[in-house]
């Protein structure tokens, strides 16, 4: 039987197959569970256990990002605007936000 904290977790947490690699992304915030407040500007961390990976990647999540920030006049499909897959994951809950990597290289 499983115990209730296991099917309902304390603290925001998804496993993710990204690119083949599986991983862990989540965040250590409770409140960003029950509080939509708390979605603006929060801290999630990423770890995958491969050798590459050294250290649990820290990334800082903005939702209320402005899209005119971005550098214009760039096609984006161009290899400039090329966007880590974890990046890509994390935009499939919460489109349109931008994501710090803070000191991590990103990883594709």
């Amino acid at each position: 039987q499983v115990c209730p904290a296991l099917r309902t977790p304390r603290v925001p947490v998804w496993l993710c197959s990204i690119c083949g690699r599986h991983g862990v992304l989540f965040g250590t915030d409770s409140r960003l569970l029950s509080d939509w407040r708390r979605e603006r500007l929060f801290q999630l961390y990423f770890y995958s256990g491969q050798w590459e990976q050294a250290r649990t990647a820290r990334l800082t999540v903005d939702t209320h990002s402005h899209p005119w920030e971005e550098g214009r006049g760039e096609d984006p499909s161009s290899p400039g605007k090329r966007r880590p897959s974890l990046e890509m994951a994390i935009r499939t809950k919460w489109a349109g936000a931008t994501v710090s990597w803070d000191g991590t290289d990103p990883f594709y």
